[in-house]
């Protein structure tokens, strides 16, 4: 197949287009930036100079392409409100050219959507209706249905390799700024975890599998202890480790209060038996650990 992949040059996208092209698929990938459109083509795809702004260029890729993986999304958190709509609007528009093709369209979302709650998030559950952040991207996926678009959604836990850790990434950055690795109360909530590389194995398995509605759990560990994950930061930046109370939080985390003291846990049970995905990557505190702080000086 020739496969439209938006993000394509980004941390996930780097390792989903390579995985794509070794089972034989032509790849048509996204970027924005001269050095993003060199490694694509070094890694034997074909380039798409474009933005998530670009609607008519969104529109025509999706159209001219067999399948569409939508892995990007700007993460400007001062912006959220805004790229959400942004987010919106490209999953419309490309689900529009594929509308009653059949042609494969995976959505990237996140396991917090439906995590927090205390409970370990599973595939069949839904956006709860109280759901408040911006991003609608599963939401607006599962929308297109009706309207005859083969949609899947990739829900992702924090996607992890030396470089880096999706919010954990975030949370370094804090604890480097605050000379002090931070962790909420007794820091015994957990975030499910995976390697990046089981994660684009599974998006590719998930696109030949090409069922429409599925909702799919890149997850390899269940759910980490923060308080473990602050611990080797604090010791890879060599501060002190600290609790700090709730009420704390926004002040020391930013937006990152919204999650670091929550539960993110999720299983990938259903999505294992389904498409028969074994994760054999690296654990997040291996990859923690062998991470070179000294980088990020």
């Amino acid at each position: 197949m020739r496969i439209f992949v938006t993000g394509a040059s980004g941390f996930i996208g780097t390792h989903v287009v390579p995985e794509l092209i070794a089972a034989g698929h032509k790849v048509l990938g996204m970027t924005r930036s001269d050095e993003g459109a060199r490694s694509l083509r070094a890694m034997g795809a074909e380039v798409h100079r474009g933005t998530l702004e670009d609607i008519d260029g969104l529109k025509d890729a999706a159209a001219a392409s067999e399948a569409v993986i939508h892995l990007a999304f700007n993460h400007d958190f001062s912006k959220f409100k805004q790229n959400g709509e942004l987010d919106k609007r490209a999953i419309e528009v490309m689900g529009a050219a594929l509308a009653g093709s059949h042609r494969p369209f995976i959505v990237t979302s996140g396991v917090a959507g439906i995590t927090g709650s205390g409970k370990l998030a599973t595939e069949d559950m839904d956006v709860p209706a109280s759901f408040q952040l911006p991003r609608l991207s599963e939401q607006t996926a599962l929308s297109l249905i009706s309207k005859g678009v083969c949609a899947s959604v990739m829900r992702l836990p924090q996607v992890h390799d030396t470089r880096k850790q999706g919010l954990i990434s975030y949370v370094i950055a804090v604890a480097r700024e605050k000379g002090m690795s931070a962790y909420v109360g007794d820091g015994t909530n957990r975030w499910a975890a995976a390697h990046v590389s089981d994660v684009a194995r599974l998006y590719r398995v998930a696109l030949e599998r090409n069922e429409a509605g599925a909702k799919y759990h890149a997850v390899d560990e269940e759910g980490v202890v923060l308080r473990d994950i602050a611990e080797v930061i604090g010791r890879g930046l060599k501060i002190p480790v600290k609790s700090i109370p709730a009420e704390s939080a926004p002040a020391h985390f930013g937006f990152l209060a919204g999650f670091i003291g929550n539960d993110l846990t999720a299983s990938s049970a259903l999505t294992r038996k389904k498409l028969g995905w074994n994760p054999t990557g690296p654990k997040l505190m291996k990859d923690l650990q062998e991470m070179d702080y000294s980088r990020l000086s």
